[in-house]
């Protein structure tokens, strides 16, 4: 084994890893002491390590209510807590991603690829500007929507309206999903001026660094290509931009009709046309790894529930703060099946050819997911037998993919399942990017192959 490349890939992956633990431990201790909670009394370290792991994870589950539970000091540590969370996994996948790919490069003598886009100098630090830049842009502009809003419509005062825009727009760009209501965003299920500010910040975060710099890039060269009467670029969209724009327009549209469809006479029941829609809208974009809920899931039809496992599992956009498996990565595993069935030996997309690894890379990744699944669900079935299987499952997924839904159960788990949660959290956030940047940074050479020998599959 080449030790050199290996130590290239322990490196970033061990910085991830051992930086989100050291990021939740600091901020569990914060949390654990007096001055963090509204009563002045010192929170149990249980209490205090769950919120900060899914603060930092950006999962949104709690065991204490986020509003009343923290003074006004716990609450800046916890919107704290996401906004690191945020900028370090955006930051470090991204430029983990820039690195792959400028050793891919460096190999093949600096030729560019169809799809590549070259790094240039000084573009390390460009991106970690350019990922600053953007989240607090798009968060200062829905902080301010919504401080406007609850300022003139639910008479807070100034300084709190504020103070919950800023709150909840962090918590949302972030897909952190932590409110400071203990209802989450029930109490503005009628209210569009909150609610799509908030699906709209879901869904532009969840897309991932990336595919949100690439389309910034598209528009502002569009932007100077008009002013200047030059014609503007005719090439392509990355593949990695087209098949998150197209697996995220999919994924929301579809889980809208199909919530509208089971839920109409459900939990949608008894509202206005144009409300039932808007909750149907926001309910399709939150499962996406976003814990804001504007209904109840505990009223929930169990299909809905399922439903909304399959959304959960998939995630967002790659590189950003989503979780899951990620959009890409599902969509990717659907070519391959889709190329089995035709008899075709490559794997292609929007008439692209995936690499044989890549698809081997998405395979595991989606198997780890599984197994971290199936071990978590096992562990609360095992200590927390009074709940049902709907509601464990549900529990679970939301945990691994960081979503931060769910029915209610989660303060009423025991310690042991809380722990289990706690370390899906932390294996969702981190897990799927170490674990594809190992498999893209190994360099094992074999000098010979083993005989071909064909196993019954099926």
């Amino acid at each position: 084994m080449n030790t050199t490349a290996s130590s290239r890939w322990l490196g970033p992956a061990q910085l991830t890893a051992l930086g989100f633990l050291a990021l939740i431990l600091t901020g569990a201790a914060l949390l654990s002491l007096p001055f963090a909670s509204a009563d002045g009394t010192a929170t149990p370290p249980m209490d205090a390590l769950f919120t900060a792991t899914s603060a930092t994870t950006l999962t949104g589950l709690v065991t204490v209510d986020t509003g009343s539970h923290w003074s006004l000091a716990g609450q800046v540590i916890v919107i704290a807590l996401i906004q690191v969370g945020g900028l370090g996994i955006m930051s470090i996948t991204s430029l983990t991603g820039m690195l792959l790919t400028g050793r891919v490069k460096l190999r093949a003598r600096y030729s560019t690829a169809a799809e590549g886009r070259p790094i240039l100098e000084g573009g390390v630090r460009r991106t970690l500007v350019a990922t600053l830049l953007l989240t607090l842009a798009f968060e200062a502009l829905v902080a301010v929507i919504l401080a406007v809003r609850f300022a003139t419509t639910y008479d807070m005062a100034p300084l709190r309206a504020a103070w919950e825009g800023v709150f909840h727009a962090i918590s949302a760009f972030n897909n952190a999903g932590f409110g400071l209501r203990s209802d989450s965003l029930i109490s503005y299920n009628t209210d569009g001026w909150i609610l799509l500010p908030l699906a709209g910040a879901l869904m532009i975060g969840g897309l991932g660094y990336p595919v949100l710099s690439e389309l910034v890039r598209r528009g502002r060269e569009r932007v100077r290509g008009r002013m200047k009467g030059t014609p503007v670029s005719s090439r392509r969209l990355s593949i990695t931009t087209r098949m998150t724009l197209k697996g995220t327009t999919f994924l929301v549209v579809s889980a809208m009709l199909l919530i509208a469809l089971l839920e109409w006479r459900g939990f949608l029941a008894g509202m206005p046309l144009r409300t039932k829609w808007l909750n149907a809208f926001f309910s399709g974009v939150t499962p996406r790894t976003a814990g804001f809920n504007s209904i109840d899931y505990a009223d929930a039809h169990p299909i809905t529930l399922m439903a909304t496992d399959i959304y959960m599992f998939i995630g967002g956009g790659s590189a950003g703060t989503a979780g899951g498996i990620k959009v890409t990565t599902a969509m990717v595993l659907l070519a391959a099946m889709a190329a089995e069935f035709r008899g075709r030996s490559a794997t292609t997309v929007g008439h692209r050819t995936v690499p044989k690894s890549v698809v081997r890379q998405a395979m595991t990744v989606a198997a780890a997911g599984i197994g971290a699944v199936t071990a978590g669900v096992a562990t609360l079935r095992i200590c927390d037998p009074q709940f049902t299987a709907d509601q464990v499952n549900f529990e679970v997924i939301s945990a691994f993919a960081t979503t931060g839904l769910s029915t209610g159960i989660t303060a009423d788990l025991s310690t042991p399942s809380q722990l289990a949660l706690c370390l899906l959290m932390y294996l969702g956030r981190v897990g799927p990017f170490t674990l594809v940047a190992a498999l893209a940074l190994r360099n094992v050479s074999r000098r010979f192959d083993y005989p071909t020998e064909r196993p019954f599959i099926g």
